[in-house]
């Protein structure tokens, strides 16, 4: 069976930072299990999160689902003939219901006795017909505590949504998702990139938004470029050591599409005041990490 990656893309005004995590991992869960119940195999799912956009990439996945054997068992061969071996209503019922004849069953022993059978092959249905529904249903059950609609449509999200990127292998996949028309463009960084940039195939989407648009997609690589950005300045800079809460760090991640850390400093005077308060100011107001000496 012929397989291509897929990705899919949606593009939003900006999430809430400390949901960003869950709503990214449940919308990669949720995919995963839906490929699974419908039996259309692949090799493996990648999450992407930034402030505005969420993403899942599957890697080979399968063009259809396998056809798998059907088998439907109708009336006890006692009762599908009468005396004469005519067909009784039970059998021709049950054959009309199925579109065949009674000459096209099949008959299954059992240790109860023996029964007239259907057997056929359904064939698997396309992905590309699959997955606009799969990834629909995925986005309806993600972990939003309250949603909402804008301007005049009556979708709902936890933010806006405005572009969808929809591809599978270098094909964008032509259904709509929440009212969105699919397409193979993203946007770049609101700032530094403020324009579309197109995603010719699923492996180029990172590539793209990091050399194009100013946007690391990829959570936990933003992650750790903010504490080694943060560790390293704090150390060239001051001598001292950066101390870096970790949930801080996950809040700070979903905050910014492109880090670069900077230094700031204010008047020893305020030394002063409890450790406790400064601490909790930076960290829960500010979203700074603070800078300690070391010892």
């Amino acid at each position: 069976m012929a397989t291509q990656d897929f990705l899919v893309e949606l593009g939003t005004e900006e999430l809430p930072p400390k949901a960003l995590k869950p709503l990214s991992d449940a919308f990669a869960e949720g995919i995963r299990k839906g490929l699974e119940e419908a039996g259309i195999a692949f090799e493996k799912i990648e999450a992407f999160a930034a402030p505005r956009r969420l993403a899942v990439r599957i890697r080979k996945l399968a063009d259809a689902q396998p056809d798998k054997p059907v088998e439907k068992r109708g009336p006890a061969v006692t009762a599908a003939f009468d005396d004469d071996g005519n067909p009784t209503r039970a059998l021709t019922g049950f054959a009309s219901s199925l579109g065949v004849t009674p000459e096209q069953l099949d008959t299954l022993e059992t240790d109860k006795g023996a029964w007239l059978v259907y057997r056929t092959v359904e064939q698997g249905k396309p992905t590309v017909e699959l997955l606009p529904r799969l990834v629909e249903q995925t986005l309806a059950h993600l972990p939003v505590p309250k949603r909402m609609r804008w301007g005049a449509h009556r979708t709902e999200f936890v933010r806006p949504v405005h572009w969808l990127v929809f591809l599978y292998g270098n094909n964008v996949i032509d259904a709509p998702v929440m009212g969105l028309k699919p397409g193979n463009t993203t946007q770049g960084h609101r700032f530094h990139c403020p324009r579309s940039l197109i995603i010719p195939t699923p492996n180029d989407y990172e590539v793209v938004l990091k050399q194009e648009g100013y946007v690391i997609a990829d959570f936990a690589e933003r992650r750790e470029l903010i504490r080694q950005g943060v560790s390293a300045i704090a150390e060239k800079e001051t001598g001292g050591k950066a101390v870096i809460d970790e949930d801080l760090l996950d809040e700070v991640t979903a905050l910014n599409e492109w880090p670069v850390p900077l230094l700031g400093r204010f008047e020893e005077r305020f030394l002063e005041v409890p450790p406790e308060a400064l601490i909790s100011s930076m960290k829960v107001h500010q979203k700074y990490f603070l800078v300690v000496d070391r010892v």
